[in-house]
């Protein structure tokens, strides 16, 4: 009880503490999610990604187009074919399509593997950004998200896009 009774005081204490100081506090906000449409970095990472996953990419076209010509080529000689070299182009699908969906996956846990090591490194430059900015202009806190409310005036996401412009 006499615990309580201490950390209440001590927390009335640093309420009061802060709204004394909090006149002399410069303080801003930064919209992340405005940053990582606008950022340049955003546009090289994603051409970056598509330039690295293109040919995986086109692979799995090729085999599309070839588990598409074989059903076709079942379709329209299906009469004539003996059973035999159906069932031989019918497994011939069936293993494409296994191949095809088992690339697939695999492409596509890379690509996020690959999406969230950008996205990391990206953070790290807002971050920066971030830093540099408030630094700069000396702000005492500057707050990301989780705000219900921020004036445009200390809203400095602008200030932290051009300066990631400048790299």
């Amino acid at each position: 009880m006499i615990h309580k009774f201490k950390a209440l005081i001590f927390l009335s204490l640093i309420t009061v503490s802060l709204s004394i100081s909090a006149a002399e506090l410069k303080i801003g906000y930064v919209q992340v999610d405005k940053i990582l449409k606008e950022a340049p970095q955003t546009a090289e990472s994603g051409k970056k990604l598509e330039k690295e996953f293109s040919p995986r990419s086109l692979e799995l076209d090729k085999i599309q187009k070839k588990i598409r010509a074989l059903e076709t080529a079942i379709d329209k000689e299906g009469v004539v074919l003996s059973a035999t070299e159906r069932r031989t182009k019918e497994r011939e699908i069936t293993s494409l399509k296994t191949e095809f969906r088992r690339k697939q996956l695999e492409l596509r846990e890379d690509i996020n593997l690959r999406k969230n090591e950008e996205l990391s490194s990206l953070q790290d430059r807002i971050n920066e950004a971030v830093r540099t900015v408030s630094i700069a202009e000396k702000f005492d806190l500057v707050v990301y998200g989780g705000v219900a409310y921020a004036s445009k005036k200390i809203d400095i996401t602008d200030k932290v896009l051009s300066h990631l412009g400048k790299k």
